[in-house]
């Protein structure tokens, strides 16, 4: 037996907005998206690097708000990145937290994205 990655599923209310948010401010890359028809709701992943994220505009798929605990290298120039972008909406900083370097991000749906990094963590 053998377990892969989880991929998290976050609940969006704007396609607009999700992709201002995690493609132009946070860098990741749309792949796919499917609707059943025109008209309803959107479900789609996006990525960067190894993190893989679903969003999903419908209402039993994810609950508003929700936290996402990112392990990761390199979080300082991921913030200098994320932060020359002058994104209007968020202005993240990076805390010394007693796990790791932390950069807390929150969509504009309520959602929090964590990206740690830790000197001691396995990255494998």
């Amino acid at each position: 037996m053998h377990l892969q990655a989880a991929i998290p599923i976050l609940r969006i209310f704007s396609v607009e907005k999700a992709r201002d948010f995690y493609l132009d401010f946070l860098g990741f890359t749309w792949d796919w998206e499917h609707r059943f028809e025109a008209g309803f709701p959107l479900y789609a992943q996006v990525h960067r690097d190894d993190l893989v994220l679903h969003l999903s505009e419908h209402h039993g798929d994810a609950t508003p708000g929700s936290a996402v605990f990112v392990r990761m290298q390199g979080v300082d120039a991921f913030h200098a990145e994320v932060s020359a972008k002058g994104y209007a909406y968020m202005r993240p900083c990076v805390e010394e937290m007693p796990w790791g370097r932390v950069m807390a991000v929150i969509d504009p749906f309520g959602n929090r994205l964590s990206f740690c990094e830790s000197q001691d963590q396995d990255q494998g």
